[in-house]
């Protein structure tokens, strides 16, 4: 069996919210498969009924084979889950929460203090682990949270936003953790609004708006399209009146937007003589800092085929919801 998870036209719905709309995707074994899109896509209801959280209204759900639509159970062994909000215990120590995570997986005790000793030391908190969860920083939670979600050694992990809400330096060392259960043989789940961490992560990408899959492709396949095109972006102090109309005039086979104030981005078809362009704006009496080429990324992928702005999920998780 190739599919580590098979979706077929599952729908949710929640009083007049349609959360989930007839969407369709598979997982091959051994994928990171990122689920990307702004809050409140349905990327946690998704997860929710993957497993068994929710049930869907219609359509089938099958993981590693087995047809867990109305009865997840059934495939409980072979799955792992990290929600987005830790669901372990702050009065037990985080020796004692692995060994209770891995109790429920019917793990014996020799095993599960071993497991959960091997777990400890691997994500550097060995030295915590007799200290209450409670008293853990955001950083060190997600580690023993996700650590607490492969205790039995799951074939599919679901990881439902696992880098949000943490300091830098704890995001960087969960990605690398994530990359390595990836290079050991694990399928998983991503769900994110960090575009950047999925570019860097995934092998293949789901996007999803308004409970509905708008593409799904590989990041090699969703970025070619951009590969022939060039972009330059250029930083300027201060502008005149009509400099974007004067832009255009002046080199009308070249486009020019304004992603945020301060900044102008020009693309082309062609390679971009820039040198030629901040002449122009600095007789406009432009003043311009920086000009640099830069390359396309899956943030430029997602805003073309949904029209919503990266920083603007950024800004939208940070101030919390449902996603």
């Amino acid at each position: 069996m190739k599919e580590a998870i098979a979706v077929e036209n599952i729908a949710k719905r929640f009083a007049d919210v349609e959360a989930v709309n007839d969407i369709s995707f598979t997982v091959d074994k051994g994928e990171l498969f990122g689920f990307l899109g702004p809050n409140g896509a349905g990327k946690t209801t998704t997860i929710n009924m993957l497993t068994g959280l929710a049930r869907p209204d219609s359509g089938t759900m099958r993981i590693g084979g087995i047809d867990c639509t109305n009865r997840t159970m059934r495939a409980q062994q072979l799955i792992g889950v990290v929600p987005d909000e830790s669901n372990l215990y702050p009065e037990l120590t985080g020796f004692d929460n692995l060994c209770f995570c891995a109790a429920l997986y019917g793990l014996s005790k020799k095993e599960r203090q071993s497991r959960a000793r091997e777990l400890l030391e691997a994500f550097g908190l060995t030295q915590a682990a007799n200290r209450r969860f409670g008293s853990y920083s955001k950083g060190m939670k997600r580690k023993l949270t996700i650590a607490a979600g492969i205790i039995h050694r799951p074939e599919v992990l679901f990881l439902d936003e696992p880098t949000t809400g943490i300091d830098v330096a704890s995001a960087r060392q969960l990605r690398q953790l994530i990359h390595d259960l990836h290079r050991s043989g694990t399928t998983i789940f991503l769900t994110t609004h960090y575009i950047e961490e999925a570019e860097r992560l995934c092998d293949r990408i789901a996007f999803i708006v308004s409970g509905r899959i708008i593409q799904v492709d590989s990041i090699e396949n969703l970025l070619q399209p951009f590969q022939a095109r060039y972009v330059v972006q250029i930083t300027y102090e201060n502008t005149a009146n009509g400099t974007m109309e004067r832009l255009s005039k002046e080199f009308p086979y070249l486009e020019f937007s304004s992603p945020k104030k301060g900044i102008i981005q020009v693309d082309g078809n062609k390679p971009i003589q820039a040198g030629a362009i901040v002449h122009f704006l600095e007789d406009l009496g432009v003043e311009v800092s920086e000009a640099k080429k830069i390359r396309a990324t899956l943030e430029d992928v997602f805003v073309r085929i949904t029209g919503i702005e990266a920083n603007a999920m950024r800004e939208d998780k940070e101030q919390g919801g449902m996603g």
